[in-house]
């Protein structure tokens, strides 16, 4: 890859590294696989004749049944497949010992594989928390008693029992304590304001170099990918070993840099590429295509388990955004990973608090029902903030792929690294990390407690408080914050660097959040006599919770701009621990959802997925148009007709030529060019492959060899070459329409049963052929969108 023609994630997109070998990216260039028909009764030696003919699969052909980069996988295929080796595998248990063994195993292997994902997926997101957070202290100073501690752990080792400010130790040293050996006045002040630029520069650039040069597929959030990759389609590299290695390491660059993003959607990526590796110790996984997107739907789930320490709501995640196959064993098995996910974060403890979650915060107050209009105010703005971000990011992501932009990723990187650190110091909210920022907003005031947000006149202790100058303050502080993030998060997404989205929209909703709840409490303080406080919000009585707010305020944004709902809510109450605020959050996130959908019924994950031209066909999206299978089909009136192949009568070199001459990547096998009745359907690459097979292990092959699909050979003169038999390649039952099919029943077929290509028949003659592509396109032609974006653009 060079960078000038990497373009595999976010807002990029890819290149075909096989320019030759006739890749359509259609469902039926996607398409190199279809049935496999093994019969072990049908033998492949001809009747007399010097020369035995050989069927190229009687063994196995390297290659044949296998899936070249940038194709689809054939579900129906892989699913039979995997049917046949477990009846096999079970009718020989009955024999001996060791097939009994080997059952077993084969039975708990599944299981093993999730407790491996779990330990390793647990244990990356341990370090990458312990790491980022180490890294995002050190652009403010270093701790004298060893450079490897954070300031909060710093602090701890300390031997001074209290501390004048609540930031500040003797064995924590700022960088102008260290350079000029003081930490007051304005010239330590510009020499921290230089060095926390200097330090975010440097992790930036150091991360958009680490993937460029290392693994170009480990920018970005990988969830657009992986959902892509979860609908059977093959990006290969994605999830390899350079990826999970160089996506951790600069995952913890990238936040450590004050950039706004965050590293939970990027963990979903690295706990895929976990499974997929440990998919190769097992041959069940390894050799299976569809066994694996099993692991990896389980692995989506381990992912945000460990990004928000919530492995109910991870499981929920990844049935309800992710996956697009979730069988119920899946169910169970993501349920068991996520399990020993939590438990090896929570065992490694990484933010010291015994919690799996930086911040994890339980209220004390109820809500009162009348609170619920402030909270549907909430999940409007988050719908309106949802929809908007979604059209600015696209926009921005757009003019970055049509644009010089796109050609510069390094000096995008850094001049967008450079922007938000020299706006983000002066303000305490934007300086410190998003997580630090949530748990700022999250938090209920304590008598104690020495944050900004809790400047209160508390002379009547923690209930009926006005606010004082450092509160108001404060929330100027906040408001500020709120448009820079807004602002910054649109061309932060997207870049050539690991980058989540859900913090950086939590964030955004939670000091709506906190502002909108203060002002709550504020007006209930001096308006008790009003009939909306009267009789719940009398004086003296602590009834407004303004970290609530912020809690309902983030659900909200992080539900209008991913359009999640019941996994949202899930999360979110796992990380504060309230089941008592359900409905406030199901009520902000219900509305959030409506609202946004109202401007597009499409997520941030689907808009770059579309953007992108990826082969997914989204199973929430509606077929709402009146056209039949026959509109939709190829060939079109004024196309040439279909290619297609006979069960006999073609030779080896007029095979070879129709392969050439096209760029499709299967064929239908008729009885003959008159009849054009369907007999099934071939695949380029396993066609070529074993005519090559052919050519070098059965003597006699020559160009003007017949190639035969019939079950039985035709008579042939005594001098013909040996005919090339490839009945064994045919999928003798390949899914058919009628030409008067309704669309939206073609469509449901292509959903629920993952295919890639669909044969149209009138009265079994065969008149054309439907793909994923052809769907897809004719969807965004409906939808007045370019039908030529369906194409990795």
């Amino acid at each position: 890859f060079k960078w000038l023609g990497f373009k595999p994630c976010g807002t990029t997109s890819f290149l075909n590294p096989f320019p030759n070998r006739a890749l359509d990216i259609t469902l039926l260039a996607l398409s190199t696989g279809g049935y496999e028909e093994h019969s072990p009764g049908r033998g492949m030696n001809g009747a007399g004749g010097p020369t035995a003919m050989m069927d190229p699969l009687e063994d196995p052909v390297p290659g044949v049944g296998t899936y070249e980069d940038f194709n689809t996988i054939d579900w129906v295929r892989e699913k039979s497949k995997d049917r046949d080796r477990h009846r096999e595998i079970t009718s020989k248990s009955k024999e001996s010992m060791g097939a009994l063994l080997h059952r077993i195993s084969d039975a708990f292997s599944g299981w093993l594989l999730m407790l491996l994902v779990g330990l390793m997926s647990g244990a990356l997101a341990g370090g990458i928390d312990i790491s980022a957070h180490w890294l995002t202290d050190m652009k403010e100073g270093v701790c004298l008693n060893g450079f490897w501690f954070n300031h909060e752990h710093c602090c701890w080792t300390s031997n001074e029992p209290t501390f004048k400010e609540r930031d500040k130790c003797p064995d924590w040293k700022s960088w102008a304590e260290l350079i000029v050996g003081t930490g007051e006045g304005g010239f330590a002040y510009v020499v921290n304001y230089m060095m926390f630029m200097f330090w975010a520069l440097l992790f930036s650039f150091l991360a958009v170099t680490l993937v460029k040069s290392f693994a170009p597929y480990a920018c970005g959030s990988g969830i657009p990918e992986i959902k892509t990759i979860l609908s059977g389609f093959i990006i290969r590299g994605y999830l390899g070993k350079w990826t999970l290695i160089v996506k951790t390491i600069t995952l913890v660059l990238a936040v450590s840099s004050g950039l706004s993003l965050g590293k939970e959607g990027p963990l979903v990526h690295v706990a895929c590429c976990c499974a997929n590796i440990l998919c190769h110790l097992f041959t069940k996984y390894r050799k299976n295509e569809a066994k694996r997107r099993e692991v990896l739907s389980a692995a989506a789930a381990v992912g945000v388990s460990v990004a928000f320490g919530a492995p109910i709501g991870g499981v929920l995640f990844s049935l309800e955004e992710v996956s697009y196959y979730f069988p119920l064993k899946t169910l169970w098995r993501s349920f068991f990973a996520a399990l020993v996910a939590a438990f090896t974060l929570r065992s490694i403890n990484p933010f010291g608090n015994s919690r799996l979650v930086l911040f994890y915060v339980e209220f004390h107050a109820p809500w009162h029902l009348l609170e619920l209009g402030p909270f549907i105010l909430l999940g409007i703005f988050g719908g309106l903030w949802g929809a908007l971000f979604i059209r600015a990011n696209i926009a921005w992501c757009r003019r970055r792929k049509t644009t010089l932009l796109g050609h510069y990723p390094i000096v995008e990187v850094l001049v967008v690294a450079g922007v938000t650190a020299l706006v983000s110091f002066p303000n305490s909210y934007t300086r410190m990390s998003g997580a630090e920022l949530i748990k700022e907003l999250f938090n209920d005031c304590s008598l104690l407690d020495s944050s900004q947000l809790c400047r209160y006149n508390a002379g009547n202790g923690l209930a009926d408080r006005p606010a004082d100058s450092g509160l108001y303050t404060a929330l100027w502080q906040l408001s500020l914050a709120l448009l820079f993030k807004m602002g910054i998060t649109v061309v932060t997404f997207g870049m050539k660097v690991p980058s989540g989205l859900f913090i950086p929209s939590m964030a955004v909703g939670a000091i709506a959040g906190r502002l909108l709840g203060v002002g709550m409490e504020q007006l209930a303080y001096y308006n008790h006599d009003w009939a909306i406080f009267r009789g719940w919000c009398t004086p003296g009585a602590d009834c407004i919770t303004p970290g609530l707010y912020a809690m309902v305020g983030a659900a909200a944004c992080l539900g209008g701009v991913t359009r999640m709902t019941v996994s949202l809510v899930v999360i979110m109450f796992e990380l504060t621990g309230g089941l008592e605020y359900i409905v406030p959050l199901m009520a902000a996130t219900m509305t959030s959802k409506w609202v946004a959908d109202a401007f597009g019924r499409e997520g941030i994950y689907e808009a770059h997925i579309r953007l992108n031209g990826y082969p997914f066909l989204e199973p929430k999206e509606e077929f709402e148009h009146k056209s039949l299978a026959v509109d939709v089909m190829r060939p079109r009136r004024a196309d040439p007709a279909l290619a297609v192949l006979t069960q006999e009568g073609m030779t080896v070199e007029e095979a070879e030529a129709l392969v050439a001459s096209t760029r499709y990547s299967g064929f239908p096998v008729v009885v003959s060019q008159e009849s054009q009745r369907l007999v099934g359907f071939v695949l380029r690459r396993d066609l070529l492959i074993s005519i090559d097979n052919a050519r070098q292990r059965q003597e006699g092959v020559v160009s003007s060899s017949q190639v035969l699909f019939t079950e039985h050979p035709p008579a042939q003169a005594a001098d013909a070459p040996p005919p090339v038999r490839l009945r064994s390649l045919l999928d003798l039952s390949p899914f058919t329409v009628a030409d008067h099919t309704p669309m939206d029943i073609t469509v449901d077929i292509f959903r629920k049963l993952g295919l890639r290509q669909c044969l149209v028949t009138h009265n079994g003659r065969l008149l054309g052929i439907i793909t994923k592509k052809d769907i897809l396109k004719h969807m965004a032609q409906m939808a007045n969108r370019d039908p030529d974006s369906i194409l990795f653009n």
